[in-house]
């Protein structure tokens, strides 16, 4: 069986620890702990892992998120990915900071890099495990917010939960889809 996981962030050192890159930090993090790299390739960065008889490929697009579809789109194609062993990690406003939640599918709800991932591959119909980030902006600030790195009590706290998004994928891959919901989700 073969998986994709794609991370959704911004490439470069300005966005490094922001609330967008939450899912480049929950790759880097699973990437750290199990001894894998990721090295540049067309339209990512991307890095492959073997664990339990699964074939896992992690990317990190360097198309920026609000087209974060081009690359899984090209992809899925590569490596001949159907659509429900995709997971697309992302950073949700609508959660509480730390709070994890799988989906077999859902709406974009307003996040672009979901948005373009949609019109590319022509459904919402895939997997994403949504990472809460908090919604405590003034209105009309969202963007200066999810660009903003987490504040130092966040960041004390990111490691405990960049684990268990790590632990999600891993059973998402390896247990299923259902049983990393039933274990995992908040």
């Amino acid at each position: 069986m073969k998986y994709l996981i794609a991370g959704l962030g911004n490439i470069g050192p300005e966005y490094a620890f922001t609330r967008h890159n939450i899912g480049f930090m929950v790759l880097d993090r699973l990437a750290a702990q199990n001894d894998f790299k990721f090295t540049f390739e067309k339209l990512a960065f991307i890095a492959e892992w073997k664990h339990k008889g699964r074939q896992f490929y992690f990317i990190k697009p360097t198309t920026f998120m609000n087209l974060s579809g081009k690359a899984i789109r090209y992809y899925m194609d590569q490596f001949k990915i159907p659509k429900e062993n995709l997971l697309v990690i992302v950073d949700e406003l609508q959660l509480p900071f730390g709070t994890l939640r799988i989906k077999p599918k859902g709406s974009h709800g307003g996040h672009n890099g979901l948005r373009n991932i949609e019109e590319i591959l022509g459904t919402s119909e895939y997997p994403r495990l949504r990472f809460g980030i908090g919604n405590n902006f003034p209105r009309g600030r969202q963007v200066d917010y999810v660009l903003k790195a987490f504040s130092k009590e966040e960041m004390d706290e990111l490691p405990i939960f960049l684990d268990t998004a790590g632990d999600m994928v891993i059973s998402f891959c390896t247990l299923g889809i259902q049983y990393a919901m039933n274990n995992y989700n908040q």
